[in-house]
């Protein structure tokens, strides 16, 4: 805590000596004038103006100062644009329902991006986003690709897009791999590292039949190698507060073991309240450990998922389809036999479920450390253009368009401090992204000088969020402005044909850090007397 105070007295004093070294002469390439500029970093909330150059924040104080440009920013916060590490929608549409939202960087840590195709995923961005733009190497997709044989598909190269169609197949979920298998996948993971990725997005949860304890953890021990995180929707999600927890037991004792980064995505389910206490325990430990959650008591997958069939659904969790399972297209609930015959016909088709109380939301919100990370889904057409009517889109989970919108409004209607919720949108996501080395995350999420000028101006009276369940592309309102790397790219609720994303990406590196299991290695390493075996990231086997 001394420390904290300590840095909190220098940052003030070097903002006090901003304003006296202004020049009010001197020419910017952008003004913001007379915000109320929050950063949560420092706690600094004060009105202030701030000078942009080349893309950087140069000058914060109170002395009046001219630019180029300028946005009259009086009555409106001024922040640090919105940061999410779960944003699916990595398309331009998508970035454009992003931004209209206020986020100015997205990434995607849960399905991501089969590895051989990382490079390829950014090069077909560059120079035509709109918003920054990262993306993880997929566990998913890599199963899909030496289990069910997705190897060498063209779709593969939109990222999360390519589940709509890899799901069709059962192996990625159900199937354990063989030693071969499992070291293909490994060494799948490594390419895409290798390439820059930010980490390993593992939707496990899907897997719980397929993935065995032994491969998630030589999963983590890929990214460990990196030193990166990865993310996991984790395993018996959905389930009871035992099981959820269980779950995230399993992803951090593994990055414990490993000594490696970890996400534990959307723990807003059952027995969240343990999974926080546990994720802040281990913050405040040392580790680079943290949890995300959405102010959404619904979630939204395909309706193939496991944890939807009736024996566990039904049975298990005492759910009826008709209460709990809507289609975000037709708006209307499933029963038993529509959700048999969907799943037969159409087993990818993405649907909404209802899984935790409405008074939860803002409860979510208020929580210390995490991040707010929206889990956006795509809508039709996924491949839009930019500039494509936003009214015409087809149905998605509101979350999709609005989760800062509606983070914004929440903590309006129930008075959570405006400091907390900057840190949950922006700067806590930098600040863990950034302690694994990546230098984007360094230099974001602040308003600080020297910082990159990604920056959002909103009036924290009317910001708010417009998608609903029966719409749910409906844009937010309330947005002043949005500045992506110093430039305008949303004024006044209108986006711009401003193309100022940059790839959140690591350095590639010219030779793989990739290991394969081997049996031999295990018993030379772990054992002093007889051999044993295993399944390499199968099922470890055992005879009776």
């Amino acid at each position: 805590m001394k420390n904290n105070l300590i840095i909190l007295l220098i940052l003030l004093v070097s903002f006090s000596c901003d304003q006296k070294k202004a020049d009010s002469n001197e020419s910017y390439d952008l003004v913001i004038s007379n915000g109320r500029v929050i950063d949560p970093e420092t706690e600094f909330d004060d009105v202030a103006n701030v000078g942009i150059k080349d893309g950087r924040i140069v000058a914060i104080t109170k002395e009046p100062l001219t630019g180029t440009e300028s946005v009259d920013a009086t009555g409106k916060i001024v922040a640090p644009g919105f940061i999410d590490t779960h944003f699916h929608f990595q398309t331009p549409i998508g970035y454009s329902l992003g931004l209209r939202d206020g986020i100015t960087s997205s990434m995607d840590f849960e399905m991501g991006c089969a590895g051989s195709y990382i490079a390829d995923w950014y090069e077909a961005r560059a120079g035509k986003t709109q918003a920054n733009y990262g993306i993880a190497v997929s566990h998913e997709f890599a199963r899909a690709m030496f289990i069910d044989g997705s190897d060498g598909a063209d779709y593969l190269k939109e990222g999360p897009i390519a589940a709509y169609t890899t799901r069709a197949k059962t192996g990625w979920s159900q199937t354990r791999p063989t030693l071969e298998q499992g070291n293909a996948i490994l060494e799948e993971l490594d390419k895409g590292l290798q390439a820059g990725a930010v980490g390993i997005g593992s939707t496990v949860g899907y897997m719980r039949e397929g993935v065995s304890s032994r491969e998630m953890f030589e999963v983590q021990k890929v990214a460990a190698r990196y030193g990166r995180p990865t993310g996991a929707h984790t395993r018996y999600t959905l389930g009871n507060d035992t099981q959820e927890n269980n779950g995230a037991h399993e992803l951090v004792s593994n990055a414990l073991a490993l000594g490696a980064p970890a996400i534990v995505l959307h723990f807003n389910n059952s027995g969240w309240r343990l999974a926080h206490q546990m994720i802040i325990g281990l913050q405040e430990q040392g580790h680079n450990i943290w949890g995300e959650i959405y102010p959404y008591a619904a979630g939204s997958t395909t309706i193939n998922a496991s944890f939807l069939e009736p024996e566990s659904w039904i049975d298990v969790f005492g759910n009826r389809y008709e209460d709990t399972m809507l289609d975000p297209v037709t708006g209307e609930y499933y029963t038993l036999e529509t959700y048999k015959a969907t799943v037969a016909s159409e087993p990818t088709r993405p649907i909404v479920i209802f899984k935790q109380p409405e008074e939860n939301e803002a409860k979510w919100l208020t929580l210390k450390g995490v991040t707010m990370a929206s889990d956006a889904v795509g809508a039709t057409p996924y491949l839009a253009a930019w500039d494509f009517p936003m009214d015409s889109l087809g149905g998605t989970h509101p979350r999709t368009a609005g989760a800062r919108g509606k983070t914004i409004r929440l903590g309006r209607e129930h008075n959570i401090p405006m400091m907390q919720l900057m840190s949950i949108l922006s700067y806590t996501a930098a600040k863990h992204m950034g302690d694994t080395g990546l230098k984007f995350m360094q230099e974001r999420g602040r308003i600080q000088t020297g910082m990159v000028a990604d920056i959002v101006l909103f009036d924290p009276e009317t910001f708010m969020d417009n998608s609903t369940y029966e719409n749910g592309a409906v844009p937010s309102t309330g947005m002043k402005a949005v500045i992506v790397n110093g430039q305008v790219t949303v004024l006044d609720d209108v986006l711009l044909p401003v193309f100022a994303g940059q790839p959140i990406r690591f350095e590639p590196e010219a030779e793989p850090r990739f290991e394969p299991i081997s049996v031999e290695k295990w018993n030379a390493e772990f054992t002093t007397g007889l051999p044993s075996d295993f399944d390499g990231c199968g099922a470890e086997g055992h005879k009776h």
